[in-house]
């Protein structure tokens, strides 16, 4: 397979798995609502998948290491059609709080099979065919698929939520037996032995593979420091892209539900654009940290910005800017982090740094969500912009260690790219959100 075929490959797996996902995320808030949870019970259930994702990250992460990163991809497409289902035969039985708690829990599985085994595919069948395609630049398209993807899901769930609010759900069900469909096609692991994976010896793999990523990832201080400023920025970033539903249609003050696919699908927009900056940028400095703390620090102060205004157009534009943001940064991110790891341990590295943010999403989800039933939406987005600040110092820390991972193209720095551009605003008049980093359901 050559390396266009594989990116390609990449292209397609990431595009259809969010368009997939997407379809119900401008309306999730929503629906649970019209189901009889309250706001705060609405963020307690997204906390539970969040939990999921902690409890399950190194688990799976064993099956990506030994079965294989597509046999890892698959069942996370089979548990995420289930747990849809599961969800609509809730909201029809009026279940309870636990009932959804429950079925976000399983949810929270299925990302995990995902989280980290397409990204070690790809890295794994590029270095298998002795690939120089820069990462960067492969993850940045990867962001930019996924955002379009993510733009057109939402637009239609929104119109579809506009019929009904279960709608989504069910059209969400159906298109994910059409990607297992193509990824079993498509999709086959290079780079990488399979090993076997017996039920007897799972939990001493499990033990194994945690220290794995305890020893290759929490202890190698520069993984460490990325980790820690992912989950710092995570306990924000999942609460506010669905209490966005809810807010802007207060600050309307409509009940339009396909404005809310609008403001998701132009969040996606959003951070397409900042995947162009990433190109932009890595021109004119060639360190990563660079970015990363311009993006942290324009997210934050737009996370703010969005609490403190009660207007929609001030809000919209902030709320797009925090998106912009997450395009820069979580390309380089990704970069940063594959750079950092090997291939043996890469898949569940990646699952403990998912894990990671996950714990953060999940404090996040709980605290800024009980945060806003006691006083309002504004004050979760003015507390919660807050916190991602604290990140800011953790990636000052980063830059400092001088990681040879932290150059985004030697060839390019060679050939003439100022490598001494300071930690500061890049010399070009630029300014610049996670699946947002698709950890959401």
């Amino acid at each position: 397979m050559s390396t266009e075929r594989i990116v390609r490959t990449y292209m397609t797996l990431i595009g259809t798995y969010t368009l997939a996902a997407s379809l119900i995320w401008s309306v999730n808030t929503l629906f649970l609502l019209d189901a009889g949870l309250s706001i705060a019970e609405v963020f307690v259930a997204n906390a539970a998948f969040s939990v999921g994702m902690v409890l399950f990250e190194i688990p799976t992460g064993v099956v990506a290491d030994t079965l294989g990163r597509r046999t890892s991809y698959l069942i996370s497409v089979v548990i995420l059609g289930v747990t849809t289902i599961l969800y609509l035969i809730a909201a029809e039985l009026n279940a309870s709080i636990t009932t959804f708690v429950g079925v976000s829990v399983l949810m929270g599985l299925g990302f995990t099979f995902y989280s980290g085994a397409l990204e070690a595919w790809l890295v794994d069948a590029l270095q298998s065919v002795d690939s120089d395609r820069p990462l960067d630049g492969v993850f940045a398209r990867g962001q930019q698929v996924s955002g379009v993807a993510m733009f057109t899901g939402t637009i239609a769930g929104g119109f579809l939520g506009q019929l009904d609010l279960a709608v989504p759900f069910a059209a969400r069900a159906i298109l994910l037996v059409i990607v297992f469909g193509i990824a079993s096609r498509l999709m086959h692991d290079m780079g990488f032995s399979r090993s076997r994976l017996e039920l007897r010896t799972i939990g001493t793999q499990m033990r194994r593979q945690a220290s794995v990523g305890v020893s290759h990832g929490w202890n190698e201080r520069s993984l460490r420091l990325l980790m820690i400023s992912g989950g710092v920025r995570g306990v924000f970033f999942g609460w506010a892209f669905y209490a966005a539903q809810p807010y802007f249609l207060e600050l309307l003050d409509r009940d339009a539900v396909w404005i809310v696919g609008l403001i998701t699908a132009g969040v996606s927009l959003a951070t397409i654009a900042g995947n162009q900056l990433v190109g932009i940028f890595s021109k004119r400095c060639a360190k990563r940290t660079t970015m990363l703390l311009w993006g942290a620090s324009a997210g934050t102060l737009a996370a703010i910005t969005i609490g403190f205004t009660s207007s929609f157009a001030v809000a919209l534009v902030a709320l797009f800017t925090v998106a912009a943001s997450m395009g820069v940064m979580s390309p380089v991110r990704q970069a940063f982090l594959h750079e950092l790891v090997d291939s043996d341990s890469r898949a569940t590295v990646l699952s403990f740094d998912a894990m990671v943010t996950a714990m953060g999403g999940a404090g996040g989800q709980l605290g800024l969500g009980r945060v806003a039933d006691a006083s309002s939406l504004s004050t979760g987005y003015i507390v919660g912009g807050a916190t991602t600040g604290l990140a800011l110092p953790v990636l000052w820390l980063l830059r400092g260690r001088s990681s040879s991972a932290d150059d985004i193209e030697k060839a390019d720095r060679d050939a003439g790219v100022d490598s001494s551009c300071p930690a500061g605003l890049p010399s070009i008049a630029g300014v610049h959100p996670v699946a947002v980093d698709a950890a959401t359901s």
